[in-house]
């Protein structure tokens, strides 16, 4: 695996209503570096701190200390718009990440086409139709047949899958998935996981996934981390990570006093 760093997160704090009766340190002093070719799972109970990790990665959440370095650059005063080129994001939320009143192909295009003018016109080539159909093709889902249909149509899995492909079309320096499977039936989530796996290992994508299901995070990636109160309490890798089974993150959280939900339990 590469030793090039893709995210470097030095030092960061995040607190929300500082000075208030409603203040909560949501990061802190929180350090993380993401080598090139990385998947790492993020887990942890509620207000643990991940949302908030991803949102300060994206730059939705300015941070009040620390560094964020990204794809080698310094983006820790950067807006959340200067950064999107660097990342690939899929939200919990199936509705979020595609535009519904426009076509499958077209949602593919402004995903394809990132970076460069926003522009439909002059239309849709036709070898960049049959580069979106191929790849369609591979979420099995028959969208490929259905390339004009508006996405607002499409089940809640079928616009999952479509997210994940828009995110990936062109390679993020970082993919960011945050908890990308929870709202989708278990049999739907299933599937967008095991195209997230393929993707990523294809791909070679450096990717950062939470999730609340303990044996997702188990089983995918080459590292695992669980957060709580705005920290890092557990970091796992390789063939230690491999190993690992749910009692013994069970074992890890109810060590350190967390609040375990039926979801992490159970997925």
């Amino acid at each position: 695996m590469s030793e090039k760093n893709i995210l470097e997160l030095q030092n960061i704090g995040k607190t929300f209503n500082r000075g208030s009766v409603n203040e909560k340190i949501a990061l802190r002093e929180f350090s993380l570096t993401v080598k090139e070719g990385d998947f790492i799972t993020v887990i942890g109970g509620n207000g643990a701190g991940k949302s908030t990790l991803m949102n300060v990665i994206c730059g939705t959440y300015p941070v009040d200390e620390g560094k964020i370095i990204l794809g080698g650059h310094d983006v820790t005063r950067l807006p959340e718009y200067k950064r999107a080129k660097y990342l690939g994001r899929v939200f919990q939320d199936p509705m979020m990440g595609t535009s519904p009143n426009m076509e499958i192909q077209e949602n593919l295009a402004l995903a394809y086409r990132r970076g460069k003018v926003r522009s439909l016109m002059p239309g849709i080539r036709k070898s960049e139709k049959e580069f979106y159909r191929a790849q369609l093709a591979r979420l099995g889902l028959g969208l490929e047949e259905r390339m004009t249909a508006k996405v607002g149509l499409l089940s809640g899995g079928q616009r999952q899958s479509l997210t994940l492909l828009m995110a990936t079309l062109k390679k993020p320096d970082l993919l960011l998935l945050d908890e990308h499977t929870a709202a989708l039936d278990p049999k739907t989530a299933s599937k967008v996981l095991d195209f997230t796996e393929e993707i990523a290992r294809e791909n070679g994508l450096t990717t950062v996934m939470i999730t609340h299901n303990m044996m997702d995070a188990i089983r995918c990636g080459n590292r695992l981390i669980m957060m709580q109160e705005g920290r890092i309490i557990y970091d796992v890798s390789g063939e230690e990570k491999r190993s690992l089974r749910v009692e013994d993150l069970l074992e890890r959280f109810r060590a350190t006093a967390g609040e375990l939900s039926d979801r992490m339990i159970l997925g």
